[in-house]
């Protein structure tokens, strides 16, 4: 099975939808698939749910989405950086569940592994437990949360083997493996591709399996999301 694409375009072609719900990689800009991004923006879809830490920032991220209002609802725990996020969602242009950073990364981590609720203490008593089931368990209340499957996850890693197998760069890990795990169909930007075989096994963070779709972007922007230079 040939995972390896071309480009961003042809990595995409086929399997994006209107409707559909789009996991995303990445935390503020570290770690965001840039040019799968770009080419689902270029796509045209619309009416999607996106899940993702946060929202990029305007005009770079999804914030390219919600530009061009292709996002509908967002699932997300930060949205501080966007200033057109903020004027959708205080508009009513724009649906928002917002979870807890930690529960977000184990709503997809335990979609990806087939678990489909599990109960955490996080929320509990709050407004991100109205409507949830509360249960008890040695004296302490946990509030149930449903796991997240995504239609299509879009990642960010360093490297690949032709197979899938990936590894991540430092903290632009984040929360990548999860969405990794999180997909139906999983697609892969990384900066450098390398032959079945050459990633040392001990050094894989996410295996093939989860993978179906590579492509290579060996220069991307990497845009600083706030610059802060020591005064001279």
């Amino acid at each position: 099975m040939n995972k390896v694409y071309p480009d961003a375009a042809a990595a995409l072609a086929g399997i994006v939808k209107d409707g559909q719900t789009i996991a995303v990689g990445g935390f503020g800009l570290c770690g965001i698939p840039e040019a799968l991004i770009a080419a689902l923006r270029d796509s045209g879809v619309t009416n999607l749910t996106a899940i993702s830490n946060n929202a990029g920032v305007d005009g770079f991220g999804l914030g390219q989405l919600l530009n061009t209002r292709q996002i509908k609802k967002m699932i997300a725990s930060y949205v501080g950086e966007n200033k057109e996020f903020e004027r959708q969602y205080l508009a009513g242009e724009l649906e928002l569940e917002f979870t807890p950073q930690g529960t977000l990364a184990e709503k997809l981590r335990a979609g990806g592994s087939g678990i489909p609720a599990f109960f955490t203490k996080t929320g509990v008593g709050t407004i991100v437990a109205e409507g949830k089931e509360v249960r008890e368990f040695d004296g302490e209340r946990y509030v149930m949360e449903r796991s997240l499957v995504a239609d299509v996850s879009l990642v960010k890693a360093y490297m690949a083997d032709k197979a899938g197998n990936l590894v991540y760069r430092k903290t632009a890990r984040n929360f990548n493996p999860n969405v990794a795990m999180a997909g139906k169909i999983t697609v892969v930007e990384v900066e450098k591709l390398v032959e079945i075989g050459e990633i040392d096994p001990d050094l894989i963070h996410t295996p093939g399996i989860f993978v179906h779709r590579i492509v290579v972007n060996a220069t991307p922007e990497k845009r600083i999301e706030q610059r802060t230079v020591r005064a001279q």
